[in-house]
C-alpha cells in the first residue's frame, strides 16, 4: 500500500500501471523508466538476470581492474631500479680574486634566472692597492725623460763644434799640403842651381888642372876650386835629402798625419775634432742608453698598471651559463682574496643522483647504460654509471647533497647528455632503471 501511495504521487498517469506490474520498488522502478523513455509497443518485458552471470561479469571486471592497476607495481619489482632519484648538477664556486669592498651585484629577477656565460654578477674594488712600485717606476721615467732633452741638445752642440773643429782640420790639412808642395818646388829649383853651380865648380876644377901643369894656375888656386866642387856637390846632395824629406811630409799630410819637429803628429785643431768626436759617441751611447731605459720603463709601467688594476677592481664574471644557486655577500661589504662570493649551478653538466638497495647496488658497474624516468611522466632520459659511492655518501659538489636521499643508504650517479643550459631541471624526481646488462654483468 505504501509503495502504491509513493506511485500515485508521482502523477496522474500512476493508473495507467499495468495491471500484472508488481507492486515493489522493482517494478516501479520499470514503471517510471516506461513513462519517462515513452511506451514501445514491440517492446517485451525484461527477463530476470542470471545470478551466476551477474557474478562471473564482477569477477571478470575485478580481475581487469587488478590487473591494470597491479602492473605497474610488478613491472617495478620486475626491473632493476632505484628507489628514488633526482636531476643533480655541478656547482661552481665563485672566490674573489682580490681583497676589496663588493660595490656592485647583479640584478637577478625571476626573468633572468639563467645568467650567460661571461656576465659580470659582481665587482669588487679596492681602494687600498699596493702602487708604491708603479708611482716609483713613473719618478724614474719622468726623470729620464727629463735629461733626454739636455743629452739631446748636449748632443747637437757636441756636433756643430765637431763640424767647425773639422772644417778648420781641412783648412789646415790642404794649406799644409800646398805648403809642402811649394817647399818640394823650392827644394826641385835651389836643386838645379846647386847642379848648375856644381857642374860649374867641376869644370873649372878640370881648366885648373889643366893649367897647373902648364903653370898658368897654382895648385894651391886649384885645391881652392876642388873644395868649391866638393862643397857644391855636398850642397846639391843635402838639397836632394831635404827634398826628399818634404815628400814624405806631403805623402803624411794627404793621409792625414802631420810631421814636423815643432808640433805633434796632428795639430790642435785636429785634435779637438777628434776629442769632440768622442764627446758626440758618448752622448750618442747615453742617449741611446736613456731611450732603452725609458721604453723599458714604459714596458715595466704597463705591465704594473695592468697588474695594479687588476689589484684595484675586478670584475666576477659568470665561467659557465647557468643559475645562481646562492649569494654568499653583499653590495658593500669588505672580502678577502679567495673567499667564496657566490655559487652557480652548472646546467649544461647535468646527472642524476639515486640511491638504490644493498642487491641492487652490488649489482651494478660503472659505464653501465641506465634510464632516468622522470616521475611526471615525460620521455625517458638515457645516461650512464658514472659513479658508485656506496653507504659512505657522495663526495662531490652537488646543487643537491646525495644524502637528501635518505631511503636507502647506497647511492649512484648517472651521468646524463647535456641538454639546453637554460633549461635547468634540477630538482626534478624520479627513479633511475637500470638496464639488464648491466645488472647481471656482476651478479
Amino acid at each position: 500500500m505504501e509503495s502504491r501511495a509513493r506511485a500515485e504521487q508521482t502523477g496522474p498517469t500512476a493508473e495507467q500501471q499495468p495491471a500484472d506490474e508488481p507492486a515493489d520498488a522493482q517494478g516501479l522502478r520499470r514503471t517510471l523508466e516506461q513513462r519517462l523513455n515513452g511506451p514501445k509497443a514491440d517492446e517485451a518485458p525484461p527477463a530476470e538476470t542470471n545470478p551466476t552471470l551477474k557474478r562471473l561479469l564482477k569477477a571478470l571486471a575485478g580481475v581487469a581492474i587488478i590487473a591494470v592497476f597491479g602492473w605497474l607495481p610488478l613491472q617495478a619489482l620486475w626491473q632493476t631500479s632505484s628507489v628514488e632519484a633526482v636531476v643533480n648538477s655541478r656547482l661552481v664556486t665563485l672566490r674573489a680574486p682580490i681583497d676589496g669592498q663588493v660595490v656592485s651585484a647583479a640584478n637577478l629577477s625571476s626573468e633572468k634566472s639563467v645568467v650567460e656565460q661571461g656576465a659580470v654578477i659582481l665587482r669588487i674594488v679596492n681602494s687600498r692597492g699596493d702602487r708604491v712600485r708603479l708611482d716609483d717606476l713613473r719618478r724614474q721615467r719622468a726623470k729620464l725623460e727629463h735629461e733626454r732633452p739636455a743629452l739631446v741638445a748636449k748632443l747637437a752642440s757636441a756636433e756643430a763644434a765637431q763640424k767647425d773643429l773639422a772644417g778648420q782640420a781641412a783648412l789646415f790639412r790642404d794649406g799644409r799640403i800646398r805648403q809642402l808642395e811649394a817647399r818640394i818646388a823650392e827644394s826641385e829649383s835651389t836643386i838645379d842651381a846647386l847642379v848648375a853651380r856644381r857642374d860649374e865648380a867641376t869644370a873649372a876644377v878640370e881648366r885648373a888642372a889643366s893649367l897647373v901643369r902648364s903653370g898658368s894656375v897654382s895648385t894651391v888656386e886649384l885645391a881652392r876650386l876642388t873644395r868649391e866642387q866638393t862643397f857644391a856637390q855636398r850642397t846639391e846632395l843635402a838639397a836632394r835629402r831635404r827634398l826628399d824629406a818634404t815628400r814624405v811630409e806631403l805623402e803624411s799630410a794627404r793621409q792625414g798625419t802631420y810631421l814636423g819637429d815643432s808640433y805633434n803628429d796632428r795639430p790642435s785643431s785636429v785634435q779637438r775634432e777628434e776629442e769632440m768626436r768622442l764627446r758626440i759617441e758618448t752622448f750618442t751611447a747615453d742617449l741611446a742608453q736613456v731611450d732603452a731605459e725609458i721604453g723599458w720603463l714604459s714596458g715595466e709601467i704597463g705591465a704594473e698598471e695592468l697588474r695594479y688594476g687588476n689589484q684595484a677592481e675586478a670584475n666576477v664574471k659568470l665561467p659557465v651559463t647557468g643559475r645562481i644557486w646562492e649569494i654568499m655577500t653583499a653590495s658593500g661589504e669588505d672580502v678577502r682574496a679567495g673567499q667564496p662570493l657566490a655559487r652557480v649551478l652548472d646546467c649544461s653538466s647535468a646527472v642524476v643522483t639515486a640511491n638504490v638497495t644493498e642487491r641492487v647496488y652490488n649489482r651494478l658497474q660503472i659505464g653501465a647504460p641506465a634510464r632516468f624516468r622522470p616521475a611526471d611522466g615525460s620521455a625517458d632520459i638515457n645516461g650512464t654509471i658514472v659513479n658508485l659511492t656506496g653507504s659512505a655518501g657522495a663526495a662531490a659538489n652537488l646543487a643537491i647533497s646525495p644524502d637528501a636521499l635518505s631511503k636507502e643508504p647506497y647511492r649512484v650517479t648517472v651521468a646524463i647528455p647535456q641538454g639546453d643550459a637554460k633549461d635547468c631541471k634540477i630538482g626534478r624526481t624520479g627513479r633511475v632503471i637500470f638496464e639488464s646488462p648491466a645488472a647481471e654483468a656482476n651478479p
